[in-house]
């Protein structure tokens, strides 16, 4: 019995020897095995991606993780790996500032100097003071007069020479702007062609050359063809046309005494044919002039003059220049009908005087037109618009105007004096009763 325990104590220290020393033969055995099992089951070393390698904190050892990584495991130790990295980026770079807001400025304008010095030539201008505000200092002017424009303006008041106003001109088509038929476009043209025109085919100074004709006879048939045309109602176109075909004739042709009422017959149905819509017939004029002519003769008549005016009948007459200057002495009213009145009075007076005859068509209606603003006392008499359209200054138009304003003075007691009950009538405003302008006459 003291044996068996003695060999169980024995064996129960026996391991606690071999701990310092060489463990036993079948242990080591053991262990070996053991080993070798645990080498089979573990993965190569070469095989890195087993093993995860975490970076350390700073001021914390590295620690190497050799455990297998699942999906679970990687999945946290990236999520960890990510959280790292981004507390790091915050706090190497500071939150972003919103931009300040850029606001745009006005380019930049040089400020204005403070004196300006303007050379004037004129002797009567003065300092001008400039004008302040709060917001802006307007530069300053200092008119200097020169020696020279001192010098300049004196010479100009020792010759009685002065600074002229600046013309003003009206826009006489203002009013017609949208009356197709006054043709506003083409107008100044056509009155620039008219001025040119006027010029050809002129009669000259007959009376001299006719034989049996002198300036009453013409006078004379001239009231009376102004009757007529009043009495068959004709444009006044027709007037004026009749009246060139008359003179232009007898300046190519010698007449007989008892032939000239016959030319004027024939002039007055050409004029109708070429002006007129609806013109009179032949047995009309064989009737106005009391059977004097037959038809044969007045056919006759007017074949000649045509043959010897050439068949030119297209141009410029008074009454084409009178219609435009009419208008630009209405200064912009649309109808002045006492000034309208006044200036075909003196028109048809003109027809009546011999001595008008080689005178321009627009300077004999300038003329008219004159005469009746001084008739009339229109003031200004010759505005710079007139000048402007008619071409003619006030000087240019003295000689036509006496014969006008001499023949208004005359016409109350004048034989001939159908053009004077013509316009005293209330149809023409009574315009020939008004006062004649004598003071022009003296």
């Amino acid at each position: 019995m003291a044996t068996r325990d003695r060999n169980a104590a024995a064996a129960a220290a026996a391991p606690q020897l071999n701990r310092g020393g060489v463990p036993a033969l079948g242990k080591q055995k053991a262990v070996a095995a053991g080993r070798a099992d645990a080498m089979n089951r573990r993965a190569p070393l070469g095989d890195i991606g087993n093993f995860v390698a975490v970076r350390a904190t700073e001021g914390k050892p590295q620690e190497q993780v050799s455990r297998p990584v699942t999906r679970s495991f990687g999945a946290q130790l990236v999520k960890s790996a990510q959280a790292n990295a981004a507390a790091i980026k915050n706090a190497a770079i500071p939150p972003a500032r919103p931009a300040p807001r850029l606001e745009r400025k006005a380019p930049f304008k040089p400020p204005p100097p403070e004196h300006v010095i303007e050379i004037s030539s004129d002797s009567d201008q003065s300092n001008t003071q400039p004008e302040r505000s709060d917001s802006s200092v307007r530069s300053r002017k200092k008119v200097i007069n020169t020696l020279t424009s001192v010098l300049s303006a004196r010479s100009k008041v020792a010759c009685g020479i002065t600074d002229k106003p600046r013309e003003v001109i009206e826009d006489i088509d203002k009013l017609d702007a949208n009356n197709e038929l006054a043709v506003v476009e083409y107008v100044e043209d056509i009155y620039t062609f008219y001025r040119t025109a006027q010029h050809e085919s002129r009669p000259c100074d007959y009376i001299e050359a006719q034989v049996e004709i002198n300036s009453k006879m013409r006078a004379i048939l001239a009231d009376w063809i102004i009757e007529v045309h009043h009495k068959f109602e004709l444009m006044p176109e027709t007037l004026y046309l009749t009246m060139y075909i008359i003179d232009q004739y007898l300046s190519l042709q010698p007449v007989r005494r008892r032939e000239l009422q016959l030319v004027g017959v024939s002039a007055m149905l050409i004029a109708c044919k070429y002006e007129e819509i609806w013109a009179p017939e032949v047995n009309d004029f064989i009737l106005i002039s009391d059977s004097a002519y037959s038809r044969e003769q007045i056919l006759s008549m007017e074949k000649g003059i045509l043959n010897r005016l050439e068949w030119n009948l297209t141009i410029p007459t008074s009454y084409m220049f009178l219609v435009r200057f009419l208008k630009a002495a209405s200064s912009g009213i649309k109808t002045d009908k006492e000034m309208e009145n006044m200036v075909f009075f003196f028109a048809e007076l003109s027809l009546m005087q011999y001595g008008l005859v080689t005178y321009l068509p627009s300077m004999v209606a300038a003329s008219a037109v004159y005469a009746a603003r001084l008739t009339l006392k229109r003031a200004p008499l010759w505005t710079d618009t007139l000048k402007h359209h008619t071409g003619f200054r006030e000087s240019e138009l003295m000689e036509c105007t006496k014969m006008l304003v001499s023949a208004h003075l005359t016409a109350p007691e004048s034989k001939l004096r159908v053009v004077y009950k013509k316009y005293s009538s209330e149809q023409y405003g009574g315009v020939a009763l008004r006062p004649p302008a004598e003071e022009i006459c003296k």
